[in-house]
This record gives C-alpha cells, structure tokens and sequence, in this order.
C-alpha cells in the first residue's frame, strides 16, 4: 500500500473512533505552506520563492524536488545535501509585493522530516513583521534527528524564542503576532556530511490562547525603602486588544529570596483572577509590606513567584528588593575615598570580579544577567540602539538595565559607555560633529572645546554618563584607516586640541562629573596605534590597523606618549589601550600587545604620568593576547587594565579572574586598586544618587544652538589649498553648477561611526548637504551627480568628490581602499574642469591623490568630513565666513611618499604640514624686511608669555609666505613650512617666524 494511502486510512480510522465533542473537530483545517510539487521556484527576494545560503561558498546545501513513491503528501519530496563548516540552510521567503500572511488563527506549524537518526538539532525559524522576509524578526525553535524514517514533525508557536543575535533595524516589536508572517527557514547541522528530505510544511491546530493573551508585570525588579509598601502591577494583554474568550488566573506568592519573612517583610498569598471576556490592558496589582528593623544593611531581595493559567506568563518573575541602607558609602556627604573604601571591603571576589566586567547590550541574553553577573558596565557598539532609536527610547532603555542594578547586594549604578566619537553618531537626529581631522584643521581650540560640550549635553541626556572619547593617536601614515579619529599628525597639535576633554568632562577635578550636561571622557588608544606599519597588522585583511608600531623610546615619548600626559593633566577620567603591538628598539622584548604591556600601563600611564582613572579594555582585545583564556585575563589585569570589554563574552570574565586570585597568579592587591578606580569615577558621576536618565537637556538634541556650533566647526574646517584667480568666495550672483558623489549625500559626509560603525552612504540622519547648503546661502545652482547635465551657461563648477564611510582596519588603504578617487568623481572633475573655472571640494578622511589633475583646478578645498551640517561649507563657498582651516596632516604627491610627517628629513608634499589660504582677510604687504620685523616682534611677545600676539604674528608671516609660493610649493620651501606650525603650537613664536622667513627665502 503507498505510505500516502496509509495515512489516509489512519486518519479515516482515527476520525471515526474520535468522539464529534474532540477538540480535534473543532480545530480549523490545515493550510499547505509548502507541498514541495513544484508550486513554489528557487528563487529570491522580491519574488516568493526557496534559497539558500551559507557562511561561505561552500556552505549552502544543494536542494532539488525528488519525485518519492514514499512520499508523505503528492508524489515529489524536497531533498538535499549539505557539508557546512560555518552555517548554512534553506529559506522559503514570500513575495515582498504582496501582503503577509496571517498564520494567527493556527497552534503551530508543523512538517513530514525523514529521519538519518544523526542526533543533530534542526533549527527551524519564522519570520514574523517588518517590510518583507529579509527585515522581519526571526523566531526560533528546533528539533533533533533522532529517528529513522519519515516523520511528522509538530512545532507549536508557543515553543519559539525570539533570536536576539538577529535583530534588522534593531527588532520590531519582539511580539510574535502571527499576523504578518513572511516565510520560514531551517538551519541545517554544521561539521557533519548530511542529507534530508522533508515534505509537507503546514499550519495546524487551534490558535492558542496564551499566543494571544499575556501577563506581564510593569518591571522586573520593584524597589523600596525599608518600612515602604512595594506595589506590583499584573496586566493582562492580548495580540489585537481582543478581550480574552477564557479566564485567565495568575496565582502569586512571595517565597525565598535572602530578605526574611517576618521580620523583612510580610509575607503574601493570593490568586488574580480575569474572567472571560476581561478587555486587554486590564490591570490588578499586589502589594508586598516591607519591615523595618532599624540595622544599616545590604539590599535584601523578595521573590514574587507568578503561577499563569490560560495566558503567556511574563518572561521572569517579579522581585521585590529593599533597597540597601544606612551603610557608610551610601552617604553622599563623605569624601568619594571614604565611600569607595567603605563599599570595596565589603564586596566579594566576584563583586569584585563583575564591576571589572562590561558587556555590549545586544549580547545580554536575559536582562537579568546585569544582577546574576554584578556587572559594572554595559556600552552600545556602533549601531547598537534601541527601537526606535530616539532619545527617549534611549533613556527608558538605559534605566531599565540600571533598574536590575537594584537586585544586587550593594546596589552599584552601571556605568554605561558610548563611541560619541563626533557627536553622539549613534543617536538618529544628533548633532555630528566633523571628524577629528577636521577639528584638527579648525586650529581653534576654545571651538572644539565647545564640540565636545555639545556632545556631552546630547550623551547624557539620553542617559549615559560615558563616552569613549577623545581619539589622542597621532596619525603618522594615512593609509590607516582610522586616521581621520585623529586630530592630526602632529604631537602638538593633538595636544593643543585636548580642550575637548573639558567640554566632554568640565573641571579637571572631576566635580562637573555628575552634571546633567557632563559626560566621563576617555582618552584612547594608548599608546602608538597612529604609528602602526604599513604591512604589520595580523588582524584579518587588515594592512595597518591593530599593526606593529615601531620606534625608538625618544620617538614614543615625543609622538605618542605626550598628548597622554596633557589628557592626565586635563583629569580625564579613562584611558583605553590600543589593540597595536608596541616594538621598543633595544629594550629586548620585541612587538608586545599593548593590553599586555604592565610597564607602560602600570609603569608610565598610571605611576609616572599619575593616572588616577581607570584603564577599559578595547572591543574583545585581550582575546588578542597569547596563552589560553585564563593567561589573556591574568596578562591584562597585571598589566593593568581595570575593565574588560568582552562584548559577547561576559558570562567568561569574571570566573577565570576569580580563580587566578585563589590560584595566587593575580593579586587582590591589584583587583581592588581596579575596582577602586571603577567605584570612584561611577561616585563622581553621582550615579549612586542618581542612577536613572536626566532627560531635562533632550530638547537641545539636535537643537538649533546645537547644530550652529557644528557648522562653525564645519567651515572652521575647510582647508583652502589652492584659489587661483581668488575664485573663491563665490558670488551669489554666479550660476554654480554642482556635481561629484559627494555634493548631496549626508552619509558620505559624516563618514564612518555615524548611525552604525562603518557608517553608510545616503540620507542616514538628519542634516544639511553641501548641495543644500549652498541652495540655502542663496546661490544659483545646477546639479548633476555625474555631470550629465548640459554645461553651458554657467559661470562655475564646484564638484564635491571624494571617499565613501569606513571605519578602523576595514578602511585601511590596501584592504580594498586606495588614495584615488573613484572613476566616476575622476570624470566629473574632467568633465566640470574642462567646461569652465571650476572648484574641487574633497570630502574624505584623508588626503587624495589628485595627481595631473590638479593644474586644472582651479580652487581646491579639504573638506574633511563634516558631519551634518553641510551648511558650513557652503558658509565658506559663499564667503559668509572666511576659509582660515590648516592641514592637519601633510598632503602627498604619491602614495609612494607614505609615511610622510612634518620633521622628516626627506620632505616634498604636494601640500605642506599646515597649509591653508584665507579669504576676507588682507595679505600683509612686505617681503623680508616686514618677516624680520614680525620676528623680532614675536620673539619678544613670546618672551612676555603672550600667546595670542605671538600667534598672531607667525599667521601674518605665514600668510606672506604662501602668497609668494602660490602653487609653486617646492621641498626647501615645504619643509620649514611645516616645521613652523609645529613651533607655533609648542609657543616658540620667534623660531616659527625664523622658518617661515627661510621658507620665503626658498619660494
């Protein structure tokens, strides 16, 4: 008999021995998702159809439909083969242009799999919400080959779990409503050779009530001061805000927990009933009466256990936690060292061990780890946001996570960290900054302190206290794809722009710390990662980033140890190592990881130059370190990092820290001086006192005063580098014709760790263009991306080319990035160029190699990458502001000249070290005589201690200078050029002038 026959008479057989009062009689028939006869293609989005896919090439399986006399239903099976060393499987997707489908009215979906008896896991998933199948949310559950043989397979809704490593556009709803399904998708066993075959995909059953109704509690953990009634509310809710058709009850009692019953709190007992028809939304609540006992102690927890009955219960169940009182630390009035020594002698080993460890919030399986672990800290990774990504969704997200602080013995505040590298660029709607190239090439730091205070008051307004920022590296080769973080190429330079830390943090003591507008800076990466060599990274695909940074102990301590000390000065309040390799010529220990190295964590940051802060660790960095698990752990904490960012890796720390203490290979010495280091900054921020979001500063997010200071940063940072004919400013009068793919395109602007790490091209926030922005300054313009559009008629062309976002290594030049700019930009340069006088802006983080072009441009601008507001550009183009930007990094002829660094001996740019022309303002007139004179003039302001004069006077000789040089920059004239700027900026006034004077010689 064919099995298909079989079934059919077990089913007549079942039916007619099952009583008509079944629930299997009432149950709606079932739906065919797939039959597998050939009614569904192999084909892809936006088209319904069944693909696969794979970590690699090699991973996704071979499928075919394969007429099987066997077969459960119709005549032809779904079969395949797999051999999968990353991931792999199939999907069904449905059609993307026609509406979801609407699974809600069934229990499960259920399939015929044919059994290899492998004992592997199956991971069948839906895809539930969003726009088509690709953007929905996927909801998990699985299903072992434990069996030979055909099978039918049942997976009812209720089994799956949302998968929280999955997460487009940052999740939904994280409701699985059933209603908008688009398709499923089976994951196929890895490491092992198989083969499969399945049939009959199928919705069946009755809809189960608890898919549709649910009991959840307004919080997880409940709060109360000792003596204080705790007031938990129970709501009912259902898919659709349907009253519910059967009684739901939830039965609740209070047991365990380490607060005492009796003498903590008073017990209680009960049942809560909604009868059917109860409309969703419909509340009760249960109180639970705490008891005072008159002693100082720790927080005391009190369980709620919720038993449900005809609904979902709620994810956890509530807990009730008398706050911790009447101990010393808890007192704001005693100096912060009193309180940290008080709360650190009272915390164990593994309290220790949790405040040491931070996680990234997308990772946390269970929001109830931040208690279960003791956490000290949480951060958001670039992208990382919450849904929707507002500043208020922000701020409830992050008191939630503080909220499960209150379920710990000591009640310590998270600290919760942000890479606010230009603005706060993960927030949709904020105010970003231009990178620190540009910030770099304002030379105006009163301006950039001013940035960084905007950026402050935005970050803690959505409720985190702590940014991983400033970048402090000294770029020394811009094929480092992480060059445009740097403020510049030059040690004093950096240093001179470190006001940003007091606009981050305020006062250097740390008492602005916990104001409402001030965020806990941190200065990073120390130390070297600037001066990495080209070729030396390991690190993937990387050629330079995460490299080896080799130099002689005179070069570390003049390049990239001293923008440190002026940060340790400054008071700031973290640092964090660098992922790069120190190689000390001729102290014998070779490339060392830099969270490896005690001598210069310990030795230098923290002994010599007085650290007082706390080190944090980079993203999952002493996974870089040598040895097993416990060597990476014991390396960095001696070294001494007093933070672990491990990401994904939290539940891993604080175990193997803990038994390297017992084992005696780490130091409790050195775990509480870390942990005393974390308590002090969260102390200082006023987090113990007020651990929840001060949303009082969200209406300045993105505000008018906000976005002024950014475009004053972003025309403070356009470097003019040539203006033949003084074609800039432009007229409003002129008819401007715009092109290049950088003109209009506020993603390409912003640059990298804007919305998401690698940031993304087009209209990713809110803004104003380049284009826009000269639209808006009242000029008549003309724009054609490509430069299709007829050319005649105009009086100028102003093309705005350049790079696309990246971030770190993925940007470095060799891993799929080079100094050139695209084939279209290099055609709309010809194209624009040749039809008529033409300005070329470069929107980038580094220099680009214009080469032969350049003679036909007639005014070249360095725009950097300026953020949002584009309008500052266009405030230069239009002469609302004058160009007074500087390059902050020298700009080479070839990439052959690479590295190339203001000092070098060898030394011919196309453009020097501190180049850039003015408009709106005079020339001074002269020659040698008039250099002379502003020499001896700065000599002697320099001599009175007056900066400003002194200043002053070096930019007036520079300004003769580059009037004389025009574009006829030579290496005698390039050298003491730049060598000048550096004097400027270490306060030697009459030597800058001297080599500005030798530059003239040489023009």
């Amino acid at each position: 008999m064919p099995r298909t026959a079989l079934l059919v008479s077990t089913a007549l057989c079942a039916a007619l021995l099952t009583p008509a009062v079944s629930r299997a009689a009432a149950d709606p028939p079932t739906v065919a998702v797939d039959r597998f006869e050939g009614e569904v293609p192999f084909a892809a989005q936006p088209a319904e159809g069944i693909f696969t896919w794979g970590g690699d090439s090699d991973d996704p399986p071979a499928l075919q439909l394969t007429a099987r006399p066997d077969a459960p239903e119709g005549e032809k099976v779904l079969t395949g083969t797999y051999d999968i060393s990353g991931y792999g499987g199939f999907t069904h997707d449905f059609a993307a242009d026609r509406p979801a489908h609407d699974w809600s009215a069934h229990r499960g979906v259920r399939l015929w799999w044919e059994g290899q008896g492998t004992g592997r896991k199956i991971a069948f998933e839906i895809k539930d919400g969003g726009a088509h199948g690709e953007a929905s949310e996927l909801w998990t559950t699985s299903f072992t080959d434990d069996f030979t043989g055909w099978k039918q397979v049942e997976l009812p809704f209720t089994d799956f779990v949302y998968r929280t490593d999955y997460q487009p556009v940052g999740g939904i709803d994280h409701v699985l409503g059933l209603t908008q399904m688009w398709g499923y998708a089976l994951t196929l066993p890895v490491g092992v050779k198989g083969r499969f075959a399945v049939d009959g995909v199928e919705l069946y059953g009755t809809a189960d009530q608890s898919l549709r109704a649910a009991v959840t509690t307004d919080a997880a953990v409940h709060p109360v001061a000792e003596g204080g009634d705790a007031t938990v509310r129970v709501t009912l809710t259902t898919t659709g805000a349907a009253p519910v058709d059967q009684p739901v009850t939830v039965a609740y009692g209070t047991a365990g927990g380490t607060a005492r019953p009796g003498t903590d709190y008073t017990p209680v007992s009960g049942t809560l009933t909604f009868p059917a028809g109860t409309p969703s939304g419909t509340t009760r609540t249960v109180r639970v009466h705490t008891l005072k006992d008159r002693s100082a102690e720790p927080a005391e927890t009190i369980p709620l256990k919720l038993t449900v009955t005809g609904a979902k219960p709620p994810a956890e169940d509530p807990e009730v936690v008398v706050d911790a009182h009447g101990l010393p630390y808890l007192d704001a009035k005693l100096p912060v060292r009193r309180r940290v020594a008080d709360l650190l002698s009272r915390m164990s080993l593994e309290e220790k061990a949790g405040q040491m460890t931070q996680a990234e919030r997308g990772a946390m399986s269970a929001p109830g780890d931040i208690a279960a672990y003791g956490l000290g800290s949480l951060l958001s990774g670039g992208g990382s946001t919450p849904t929707p990504n507002t500043p208020d969704a922000w701020a409830k997200m992050i008191d939630a996570f503080q909220l499960r602080t209150r379920a710990t013995r000591f009640q310590i505040p998270l600290v919760y960290g942000v890479d606010a590298v230009h603005g706060h660029n993960n927030l949709a709607g904020a105010t970003v900054m231009p990178h620190n190239i540009g910030l770099g090439a304002t030379r105006d730091p009163a301006l950039v302190q001013r940035t960084g205070a905007v950026t402050a008051a935005e970050v803690r307004a959505t409720g985190v206290p702590w940014d991983f920022a400033p970048c402090l590296c000294v770029t020394r080769d811009e094929r480092w794809g992480r060059s445009y973080e740097s403020f510049g190429e030059d040690p004093a330079l950096v240093e001179s722009m470190e006001t940003i830390i007091q606009g981050l943090q305020g006062r250097a003591d740390g008492s602005d710390l916990d104001r409402a507008d001030k965020v806990l800076a941190t200065a990073k990466h120390f130390v070297g990662d600037g001066g990495t060599t080209y070729g030396s990274s390991a690190t993937g695909t990387y050629t330079i980033d995460q490299g080896v940074t080799e130099v002689t102990r005179q070069q570390l301590e003049a390049v990239h140890l001293a923008p440190y000390q002026e940060a340790v000065d400054r008071g700031v309040g973290t640092v964090m190592p660098s992922y790069s390799s120190l190689d000390i010529a001729g102290d014998g220990l070779g490339p060392v990881k830099m969270h490896a190295r005690g001598d210069m964590i310990n030795g230098v940051l923290k002994d010599r130059m007085g650290f007082d802060g706390f080190v944090i660790s980079d993203w999952n960095a002493i996974d870089q370190l040598p040895g097993d698990y416990a060597a990476h752990v014991r390396t960095a904490v001696t070294a001494g990092v007093d933070m672990m960012m491990v990401p994904y890796g939290y539940k891993d720390f604080a175990t193997p820290l803990a038994d390297e203490v017992r084992a005696g290979r780490v130091s409790e010495r050195r775990v509480d001086d870390a942990v005393a280091r974390i308590l002090t900054q969260k102390f200082r921020l006023g987090l113990f006192e007020h651990p929840y979001a001060d949303t009082r500063g969200a209406a300045g997010i993105g505000s008018a005063a906000h976005r002024a200071v950014a475009r004053r940063a972003a025309a403070e940072s356009q470097v003019l580098l040539k203006n033949d004919g003084g074609l800039l400013p432009l007229k409003t009068s002129q008819k401007v014709y715009v092109a290049g793919s950088n003109a209009d395109d506020i993603g390409n602007q912003s640059g990298g760790w804007t919305l998401t790490w690698q940031g993304s091209s087009g209209a990713v926030t809110t803004g104003t263009t380049i284009l826009q922005g000269m639209r808006a300054a009242g000029g008549h313009v003309t724009y054609s991306q490509d430069a299709s559009a007829p050319t005649a008629g105009h009086d100028v062309g102003v093309v705005v080319v350049g790079e696309t976002p990246y971030a770190e290594g993925v940007g470095d030049v060799g891993n799929g990035h080079d100094l050139r700019l695209s084939a279209a930009d290099q055609k709309a340069v010809d194209t624009v160029c040749a039809a008529m006088k033409c300005v070329v802006l470069v929107v980038s983080g580094r220099p680009q190699l214009l080469g032969d072009r350049l003679p036909g441009i007639d005014a070249l601008v360095a725009s950097w990458l300026p953020g949002t507001e584009g309008a500052g550009v266009a405030d230069v183009l239009y002469g609302r502001r004058p160009f007074t930007g500087q390059l902050p990094v020298t700009w080479p002829k070839s990439e052959a000249q690479l590295p190339i660094n203001v000092g070098d001996t060898a030394y011919d740019p196309q453009f020097p070290y501190g180049w850039g022309l003015t408009t709106l303002t005079p020339v001074p007139r002269g020659g040698a005589a008039t250099l002379a004179a502003l020499a001896a003039a700065a000599q002697a302001a320099e001599r009175a201690g007056a900066d400003r004069t002194g200043a002053a006077l070096v930019a007036r000789a520079r300004l003769i200078v580059q009037q004389k040089a025009g574009q006829h920059i030579t290496a005698a004239l390039a050298r003491p050029f730049a060598e000048a700027d550096h004097l400027l900026l270490t306060g030697h006034y009459g030597k800058a002038v001297d080599k500005l004077t030798a530059a003239y010689r040489a023009a």
